[in-house]
């Protein structure tokens, strides 16, 4: 039996298309752009047309996109490049974030800034006027993400911009999930800054971007030749951005129709998978706006055990209390206790899935879960 891949949110396998697009950059076109030579500027062209395909996708000008290796990278120069030789002050990040936010906060804490956690209500989501009731005369930056990769919960982050902007406060928003599963508009959701990742949507692993929007000033954390804006040093990995670009491309021209098959998909799956196990799955933040592709649910045995015995699924479930993983972290988030958490499973579809692997990820899940119920090993 194949394996059946439900865990798109962790990572992405590239599009032909992107693959395609990125094999003459490897050993032909292997130039650096600024190396004097036609060949070299055609490349530099190369990139700025990937620029201008993430641009498309993102909804925004071509210039407020700087490429970097991915969301965490994206991430950090956000946070660490906007509040560079700023004098410690107060931050709010949401109880939701990526490691690759929680980290740089931390390290600002380290250094004198008091960082305040904006708790998430129990159906997943932040509450725009909690973070009005937090934010201070001395606020300096508010962390919220648009979409979280556990919950599948979408963030109002228009809502919460719009209430920063009249305090003057800018707004980072790490978006690295929603790319290819909806459409994203960065201007609309009214943050200074917006994190991509281009493994998250049929790209290549190693690339990324992040909007800043017109006027926004960040500083460079990293020194040495500067590339991207002043933002960057060191050569372009010209094969990852111009991998970045199709991806994008691609997103940009399916995102819409992408993201009601997705939502038929998943919607189909808990159904089934609810009927067959006789409504002992629960389905989290079921009522909340939540991403097309994705479903946190509570099964009736233990996640661990039926991730084990369904092996020809590919699925996400808590793998550390101590210290917590993403996934234990969101759940906590809304409330759940660890046992809720160990019954736990984490699905996420993408374009490729199909309805007949659904159907059969229903079986071997209502399988491996009746034997972890029972205390019987399931061939699944």
């Amino acid at each position: 039996m194949s394996v059946i891949y439900l865990d798109f949110n962790r990572t992405t396998p590239l599009a032909p298309s992107v693959v395609e697009a990125m094999q003459p950059y490897w050993m032909t076109h292997y130039m650096l752009p600024d190396q004097g030579h036609a060949h070299a500027q055609a490349i530099g062209e190369a990139l700025e047309n990937a620029r201008e395909g993430v641009a498309m996708m993102a909804g925004c000008e071509p210039f407020e996109i700087v490429f970097t290796s991915g969301g965490t990278e994206a991430n950090n120069l956000a946070i660490l490049g906007s509040l560079a030789g700023q004098d410690p002050a107060h931050i709010l990040v949401t109880d939701l974030e990526h490691q690759s936010v929680l980290e740089p906060a931390r390290q600002l804490a380290s250094q004198g800034w008091e960082v305040e956690s904006v708790p998430c209500e129990i159906d997943g989501v932040i509450d725009p006027d909690r973070v009005a009731e937090m934010i201070r005369d001395d606020t300096a930056l508010v962390c919220v993400q648009l979409a979280n990769p556990v919950l599948g919960t979408i963030q109002p982050i228009h809502e919460i911009a719009a209430i920063c902007d009249k305090r003057g406060v800018p707004v980072h928003s790490d978006a690295t999930q929603a790319f290819g599963k909806m459409p994203v508009g960065v201007t609309q959701m009214g943050a200074s800054t917006v994190a991509i990742s281009g493994h998250k949507f049929y790209g290549p692993k190693g690339s990324g971007a992040i909007y800043v929007r017109r006027g926004r000033h960040l500083s460079p954390i990293l020194f040495g030749e500067p590339r991207e804006m002043g933002l960057r040093p060191g050569a372009e990995n010209v094969p990852a951005c111009i991998g970045l670009g199709a991806a994008a491309s691609l997103s940009a021209r399916c995102a819409a129709d992408v993201s009601g098959t997705l939502s038929d998909l998943r919607d189909y799956f808990f159904n089934g998978l609810e009927s067959t196990l006789g409504g002992q799955a629960i389905l989290l933040c079921e009522d909340s706006p939540r991403l097309p592709n994705t479903l946190a649910i509570e099964m009736p045995a233990s996640a661990r055990q039926i991730q084990k015995a369904a092996r020809h699924l590919v699925m996400a479930t808590a793998q550390s209390n101590s210290p917590p993983d993403e996934m234990t972290r969101a759940l906590k988030a809304i409330g759940r206790t660890d046992s809720q958490i160990g019954r736990t499973l984490r699905l996420s579809m993408g374009w490729t899935t199909s309805h007949e692997q659904i159907d059969r990820a229903i079986e071997l899940l209502a399988e491996a879960s009746d034997g972890a119920c029972n205390g019987t090993p399931s061939g699944g």
